[in-house]
């Protein structure tokens, strides 16, 4: 019933996923799966998915995907068999709106209105404060000296226990480092070591921060203690940084997108007086260009060396690594910088041709590689191609003494655009970051959700496809099997679900290398579309 598939779908009659965005309830006690096919006995752990899965309370409704309040998921393996247990996240966010049963806590798209019962003028005065950012972790899994968390991208998240999916302790990332928000996307060193980026907003202005966390902890200290600043970089305009989900890591150094995805500060901070939310004061800059920024890893410093491209937009990088001297940047790019406009609710919630026309008026994502060159100097000559690599085409071009400007290569064949772009992009983390590899795995979107499970061979840039009509799966998840050689030795796991039948929720278990289906777990429950996950394996 399942197979790899050359055939794409169409961009008319797009079925309706409303019920993949619609409130859900959690299942606090594990229910079993229903096995088909085989799930691998050698895998002995969980898969934790993190996504928003409540939408309202009482009269009060959220007005973007990203809002909903965080729900955790975990499908446990051992032994061939599966259980699914999922709790809603304890934030003060989910527990202030459940008191008052009406929304009390503003969000990445929707702005909270003043308590009723404050009188007129505590009313009247709280449009003058800033927005307190939230600790509703919908986004992801993090983790940190061996501790999880669930993680948005404010400045606050809150510790979890794997096992129980039971919320322990709010952490605030500021009470440890100069910094406003953080990424839901760490980076992690062989070490343990972990970096991450966040904003700060002083008195000179906004600043882009690189942190690292040291890893390990003694038993009396905070999980975050020694968390430490490595670089500050300051934006092109300092009234309007850059929006960013994630940043890139390659083995010496980190690679920082600034993107025409502009925050406008002055919008920002007049958010609740306008009675807007932070998404109405991001806003799209197409005339700009996008700014490669390059900090050295040991040092901290940033590279002089600036490297340039024509604007994009990107959620998600695949991997960057460093080979002959240059820099290979491997990334998920919009060309259309609108893309946040298309996970508003009333968007996803359309149908019939009213859905065609939101689909056909987004932009696609897809796999690109920049190629930056690492040693470029004053005797470096300008106006010609420094990429030197065979078979790449991909150009660097020194312009003047401080400015390359970059040209991509498609990591994809014509065959690739029929699945509508790539999202949720992963790889053989553990193993290949930072590092040449040959695969990335994704989700193909011919709707608004992925739609597909995509493998790119890298070498050929051919690819693997599962698709089944009507099957939404979510991000895929890479497992090493045990005493792996290949880099494809393993399984993708990625949750599928199914807006047409109630309850068509199950656990798809795909050989990584053929991309054939091994075996799903079905289990009984509602579950809204996710946004990312790790695996944690049983120790």
């Amino acid at each position: 019933m399942y197979q790899v598939m050359n055939a794409g779908g169409g961009k008319k009659g797009l079925e309706t996923i409303a019920p993949l965005v619609r409130s859900v309830e959690e299942t606090p006690d594990p229910i079993p799966a229903k096995i088909q096919g085989t799930i691998p006995h050698w895998i002995n752990g969980s898969l934790l998915r993190d996504g928003p899965a409540k939408f309202e309370f009482g009269n009060t409704h959220y007005n973007h995907w990203f809002d909903g309040m965080a729900m955790l998921h975990k499908f446990k393996m051992e032994k061939g068999q599966v259980t699914y247990t999922s709790r809603f996240l304890r934030s003060d966010a989910f527990k202030k709106n459940s008191e008052r049963d009406r929304i009390m806590v503003s969000e990445f798209g929707t702005l909270a209105l003043p308590d009723p019962c404050k009188n007129i003028y505590q009313r009247f005065f709280s449009y003058f404060q800033m927005i307190k950012p939230t600790d509703n972790g919908n986004v992801n899994f993090v983790k940190y000296k061996g501790d999880y968390y669930v993680s948005t991208e404010s400045n606050m998240m809150h510790k979890v226990n794997p096992e129980s999916l039971e919320t322990l302790e709010q952490v605030d990332w500021s009470t440890f480092c100069a910094v406003n928000s953080t990424t839901a996307h760490p980076h992690y060193d062989p070490d343990g070591t972990c970096f991450n980026m966040g904003n700060s907003y002083g008195i000179t202005g906004p600043q882009y921060n690189i942190i690292a966390v040291p890893p390990e902890k003694s038993d009396a200290e905070d999980t975050l203690q020694g968390a430490k600043v490595l670089c500050s970089i300051t934006p092109a305009s300092r009234t309007q940084p850059s929006y960013y989900h994630s940043f890139a890591m390659s083995e010496n150094y980190f690679v920082f997108i600034e993107q025409p995805s502009k925050i406008d500060v002055v919008s920002l901070a007049t958010c609740k007086l306008r009675g807007k939310a932070f998404y109405d004061a991001i806003y799209w800059t197409p005339e700009l260009e996008t700014i490669l920024h390059l900090i050295d890893k040991r040092t901290g410093k940033a590279s002089p060396v600036k490297y340039y491209t024509k604007g994009f937009f990107s959620f998600h990088q695949i991997n960057a690594f460093e080979e002959d001297g240059f820099l290979m940047l491997d990334i998920c790019c919009y060309d259309d910088g609108r893309t946040l406009d298309i996970y508003l609710l009333q968007n996803l919630r359309k149908s019939g041709e009213a859905l065609d026309e939101v689909y056909n008026n987004t932009g696609r994502g897809f796999p690109r590689r920049f190629v930056l060159p690492l040693h470029v100097t004053d005797d470096t000559p300008t106006d010609q191609n420094l990429n030197t690599r065979p078979f790449s085409t991909a150009t660097c071009v020194k312009e003047n003494t401080n400015r390359v400007f970059c040209q991509h290569e498609d990591l994809h064949n014509d065959d690739f655009y029929q699945y509508g772009g790539l999202e949720f992009p992963c790889i053989n983390y553990e193993r290949y970051n930072t590092k040449p590899y040959r695969y990335f795995y994704g989700c193909g979107l011919r709707h608004l959700f992925g739609d597909s499970l995509l493998k790119m061979d890298l070498n050929d840039k051919t690819l693997k496809v599962w698709y089944q009509k009507g099957f939404f799966p979510s991000e895929p998840v890479f497992v090493a099997s045990p005493n792996a050689v290949e880099e494809d030795e393993g399984v993708i796991l990625s949750v599928v679900l199914c807006p047409s039948q109630e309850k068509g929720t199950f656990l798809l278990v795909l050989d990584a290398k053929t991309f054939e289906e091994l075996g799903k777990a079905s289990v009984p429950v509602n579950m809204p579309y996710s946004i990312h996950g790790v695996f944690n394996a049983s120790t």
